[in-house]
């Protein structure tokens, strides 16, 4: 259990940890869907054989999945239970909060290298995982799966899920100010690829799937590629590709910036999870 003190009062969260019996190569830090320990799709016992460590959390132990804020953070952060400024964080800032001080603990921890730390989740995990990574640099890198519009998706051109749908269905994941881009799209002064880039020089990987076409890997892909320019900008390689995109099962695995697709719709397999052994152990 975290527990941390904050302006308004106490907030307290359940954490699981698993470590192989050697010092760990890696230690993952998993946003999850559901409660249950270990979560279905954490091949849990191979991230170990692998000597990888995972910490685990409930997204829903921080805030419920909706525009309820008199719960969990967010009863703390507003005890009336509503944000009053436009610039009042959502819930994914609330989930991508709580990974952060899930890397405090890791920070107290001798048997852990906190240097080698990724965050990593799938969908709106994946864009929470994105912005965990950007604010909070002693994360080693970001993993996003699958996480589409307003994660590593690029708007412009893009198809599927828009900025109109994600705010008509899910605008508590926000702060209130995200409405004022909902109808400019192609006009807004910022991309996705600002938030990928903001992770530079640090390594970044961003996943996709071949029949997810609400999040759109088309997308995914371009935004990789152009966040890839702000690594050159360090005198590093990002995504290193061949002007083409990927077709399933591909990968692009030898810049700081990785990428792969796979075959299949919106999930997070263990075929993902192979992948990202593959980037960061290799």
């Amino acid at each position: 259990m975290i527990t941390c003190e904050l302006e308004n009062g106490t907030f307290s969260f359940p954490v699981s940890y698993t470590m192989p019996v050697e010092k760990p190569k890696l230690t993952f830090v998993q946003i999850n869907f559901r409660p249950q320990v270990p979560d279905k799709h954490q091949p849990t016992e191979e991230l170990v054989d692998n000597g990888c460590a995972v910490l685990s959390f409930y997204y829903e132990d921080i805030t419920t999945d909706n525009g309820d804020f008199s719960n969990g953070l967010a009863g703390v952060l507003f005890p009336d239970g509503i944000r009053h400024n436009s610039d009042d964080p959502g819930k994914i800032a609330m989930w991508a909060w709580a990974a952060m001080r899930v890397m405090d603990f890791i920070e107290t921890l001798d048997e852990l290298d906190s240097s080698k730390v990724v965050v990593i989740g799938h969908s709106r995990l994946g864009k929470t995982v994105l912005l965990t990574g950007a604010l909070d640099t002693r994360f080693m890198s970001a993993a996003s799966n699958d996480s589409g519009c307003c994660g590593a998706a690029i708007i412009r051109g893009k198809v599927g899920e828009t900025y109109k749908d994600i705010h008509k269905s899910f605008g508590y994941w926000f702060c209130p100010k995200f409405e004022k881009y909902v109808f400019e799209e192609e006009v807004i002064p910022f991309d996705q690829h600002f938030l990928l880039s903001a992770i530079a020089p640090r390594k970044l990987y961003v996943a996709s799937a071949e029949e997810d076409i609400w999040a759109d890997p088309k997308s995914e892909f371009l935004s990789c590629l152009a966040a890839s320019e702000v690594y050159k900008l360090y005198g590093l390689s990002g995504l290193i590709h061949n002007n083409e995109y990927l077709t399933a099962p591909d990968c692009l695995h030898n810049g700081e910036l990785g990428y792969h697709v796979r075959k299949g719709l919106h999930y997070f397999s263990r075929t993902d999870w192979l992948y990202y052994l593959k980037y960061y152990l290799d």
